[in-house]
């Protein structure tokens, strides 16, 4: 691990996070150990990366392919080992390259999605985790309006797609609370969706929500995977 003060600096902003994190768990009556922290290094060097390896972090996140894939060969070739998460909308004819780098895929949204990462992910000889993203900010009632994941009812034969797939495995849910409402009201509709998808497939328990904003809100709701960027890593430079 490089000492420099871009090293300090993340391990302060690092510290301050994990405080916000146990803090809740405590408040929620969890333990810590449940929740995992993803560091969402989008826009940041791979540079970075590899400064949050050295200070624990091993579970990172990207949201576009483009800069992903040449981050994580970058981050690999240091010898850093870490776990990518993609959590950004993928395109089908994306979802084979970022099944040969991705460990875990959060935006899993529609069927033909789930056929192009499985094919990609079989190419690859991997297996592939994966969430459903679901929609909590009711386009199904705003014709028009852009989608933010699959829509609850369509939560069930998006399941079982995945479950019968090759080389994809459900893990659980994810989802962005909608910017014009409470998080936690969000975040209770997720929780009971994750509930009835527990019961049909009791292996899928994995819950992605909550990011620098409203992790607090998040982790009372169950979440097991915490999206935090800006909170750790600083305001983000322009693509």
């Amino acid at each position: 691990m490089t000492d420099d003060a871009r090293t300090a600096e993340l391990a302060a902003s690092l510290a301050r996070v994990e405080d916000r994190v146990r803090a809740a768990c405590a408040a929620s009556g969890r333990q810590r150990a449940d929740v995992t922290l993803v560091v969402v290094t989008k826009t940041f060097p791979a540079a970075d990366a590899v400064r949050l390896a050295g200070l624990g972090v091993h579970e990172l996140a990207e949201n576009r392919d483009q800069e992903a894939g040449p981050k994580a060969a970058e981050v690999a070739a240091a010898g850093v080992d870490v776990r990518w998460h993609f959590v950004g909308q993928l395109q089908r004819n994306k979802a084979r390259s970022v099944a040969r780098y991705a460990d875990v895929v959060h935006s899993v949204d529609r069927p033909g999605l789930v056929t192009a990462l499985d094919r990609g992910a079989s190419a690859a000889g991997r297996e592939l985790d994966v969430l459903l993203q679901v929609d909590l900010g009711g386009g199904a009632a705003r014709p028009g309006a852009p989608r933010g994941g699959a829509f609850p009812d369509d939560v069930p034969e998006l399941a079982e797609a995945v479950t019968g797939s090759a080389s994809l495995r459900l893990r659980g849910l994810m989802a962005v609370a909608p910017r014009d409402e409470d998080p936690a009201q969000a975040f209770s509709r997720l929780a009971a969706l994750a509930a009835d998808l527990r019961h049909a497939h009791p292996e899928a328990t994995w819950l992605s929500a909550g990011m620098s904003g409203d992790l607090e809100q998040a982790v009372a709701a169950g979440a097991t995977h915490l999206r935090v960027g800006s909170a750790v890593l600083g305001s983000r430079p322009p693509l």
